[in-house]
């Protein structure tokens, strides 16, 4: 069974009296490591991972997102994580926050504005590892993309850049309030990078899943991460799934400086995914991975990816699923409007039909509403 999805489903019994999330464990490794169970038993609905929060509604990792997609009925909310100069976790999509706070709009971090190399790219801006906690709690966040989503402008200058900690604290929270179990999914950014300016991801989140007693294999917290040293030095510390993102093409980072030339199209073999299980649960694989699309941007005939990951004892997740046309398979946009909104329902329901874990979604409701049986939502 999905380990996550198994949690989700039996834990709060024990939330209220205990640490933050108890359930029902999966079955463990021989490390104590969280294993899927994939091929034994699998569950009806797959689970809905609110991308960045309810980021289709608000701007995306603040808390009023979190919140919003957990009212909205999301399993799982999402928060993508960067480091503080004084070392403290923090949710934002990118360490480089002129695009999703108002930074530049105090002259006291002028100076603060650099070039760096990130992952091999050269990125201008403020970044997170040059601000202490206090002075980012003093900026506010901004919709990141206001040309595609101008309602959520309306909200900008309202919310903090939160800490990974109240992510947790939100979800425990809304756990108790709401008689059922909100996992939370956090994703490492960057962590070769983090690690080559010395202030690594992997220490600061071990601590605090231990220190808040989420450190075991019943824990509804999965840990993702693009880059694959990360997670196999985790899958050592930890007994909390794991997550490896995987995209169409290119490969990890850390494979980029390692000089490793396993690619991700390489990792999503069978060969691939056999290796990829002796250290992660779950397979996090953008769309196309799963249902390419041809040169009109339709869908195609969808690759073995689900079911050869199933076999090799994963489970499998796909993102991300958006509102606007731009984001859509042809075949599901309506009209020429980039920005307009197509026919995610129907984008949603095929992947489904694919047999799928879970999904990340920056419109978690809509995520919700198309796992139900058409005869339910017709009524």
């Amino acid at each position: 069974m999905n380990p996550l999805r198994s949690i989700l489903i039996t834990a709060l019994t024990a939330a209220v009296a205990g640490p933050l999330f108890v359930s029902a464990a999966p079955a463990a490794s021989a490390d104590g490591h969280a294993t899927s169970n994939s091929a034994r038993h699998r569950p009806a609905d797959p689970i809905v991972i609110a991308h960045r929060g309810a980021s289709g509604y608000r701007p995306e990792h603040t808390l009023a997102a979190y919140a919003l997609a957990i009212r909205q009925g999301a399993d799982v909310i999402e928060p993508d994580l960067v480091i503080t100069q004084d070392k403290v976790l923090v949710a934002r999509h990118e360490n480089e926050i002129g695009g999703t706070t108002d930074v530049a709009q105090h002259p006291e971090f002028a100076d603060r504005r650099t070039t760096k190399t990130i992952d091999g790219r050269a990125v201008t801006g403020w970044f997170t590892e040059d601000l202490t906690l206090a002075e980012l709690k003093t900026l506010r966040a901004k919709e990141r993309l206001p040309l595609v989503r101008p309602g959520n402008t309306a909200y900008d200058g309202r919310f903090e850049v939160p800490t990974f900690e109240e992510v947790l604290d939100l979800a425990k929270r809304e756990s108790i309030r709401r008689g059922r179990v909100i996992g939370v999914a956090p994703e490492t950014k960057h962590p070769t990078y983090f690690q080559s300016i010395g202030k690594n991801l992997e220490d600061p989140l071990v601590r605090t899943l231990k220190r808040r007693g989420l450190d075991h294999r019943w824990s509804p917290v999965t840990v993702q991460s693009f880059e694959t040293a990360n997670l196999m030095t985790l899958a050592k510390r930890v007994r909390v799934p794991l997550a490896q993102n995987v995209n169409p093409s290119g490969r990890p980072y850390d494979h980029v400086v390692s000089g490793d030339p396993t690619t991700y199209v390489d990792m999503v073999t069978p060969a691939g995914l056999k290796a990829m299980a002796g250290y992660a649960d779950v397979l996090s694989a953008e769309k196309t991975v799963l249902i390419p699309r041809d040169a009109t941007g339709a869908l195609t005939t969808p690759t073995t990816v689900v079911r050869d990951a199933h076999r090799a004892g994963l489970d499998v997740y796909a993102w991300t699923f958006r509102a606007e046309n731009q984001f859509l398979p042809a075949d599901h946009r309506d009209g020429t409007d980039p920005n307009a909104h197509g026919d995610l329902d129907a984008e949603l329901r095929t992947f489904y039909r694919l047999g799928l874990d879970g999904v990340f979604s920056d419109f978690p409701d809509l995520a919700v509403a198309a796992r139900r049986p058409a005869s339910v939502k017709a009524g």
